[in-house]
């Protein structure tokens, strides 16, 4: 009977370490850029502006605040534009959830992106929706360049949102 136990806790044990090193090598054999391939971005990379270029004056086009999804999000948002050139700015209010992977700046086609997507992830859809870049700090002013070929008419709402798990954070209605 002590030999069965044995062989039995051995033959666990042996197709649990097999299970463990495929899972592992499975996730480093996936890439970033694989993994994101899907998912709509702005043709132009982001430009992260420094702390002087924030401070300088700029016109507000609209702006909102955000209401909070899938995790509490708070604080102001605008679309200011300065020389030609338009900017989502996350004003010193702005605080996020700092629970999230791989969250994103985005503009959406919604004025209501958290009351037209299901609680409690708030998914988005495909096609509705722009990523401007990555979130650099999850709370306190924050400014992002917008590439000059987005039209800000088509898109309505800014949000925070969770690329990896399809979970919006929070979402501000834009206001003229």
């Amino acid at each position: 009977m002590k030999i069965r136990d044995l062989l039995i806790l051995s033959l666990s044990s042996l197709i649990l370490i097999s299970c463990v090193q495929e899972v592992s090598s499975n996730k480093s054999n996936k890439s970033a850029s694989a993994v994101n391939t899907s998912l709509p971005t702005s043709s132009n990379p982001p430009k992260y502006l420094s702390t002087s270029a924030q401070s300088q004056k700029s016109t507000a086009i609209k702006s909102g605040s955000f209401v909070s999804g899938e995790h509490t999000t708070q604080g102001k948002v605008s679309i200011t534009s300065k020389d030609g050139k338009s900017f989502l700015e996350l004003e010193q209010s702005f605080k996020t959830s700092e629970l999230g992977p791989d969250l994103v700046v985005i503009l959406h086609r919604s004025d209501n992106v958290i009351g037209s997507t299901k609680p409690p992830a708030y998914p988005l859809k495909k096609g509705d929706y722009i990523i401007i870049a990555p979130l650099k700090k999850y709370s306190g002013a924050q400014m992002y360049a917008i590439p000059n070929n987005i039209n800000l008419a088509d898109y309505k709402s800014a949000a925070i949102w969770c690329r990896k798990f399809n979970a919006t954070f929070g979402a501000a209605k834009l206001n003229s």
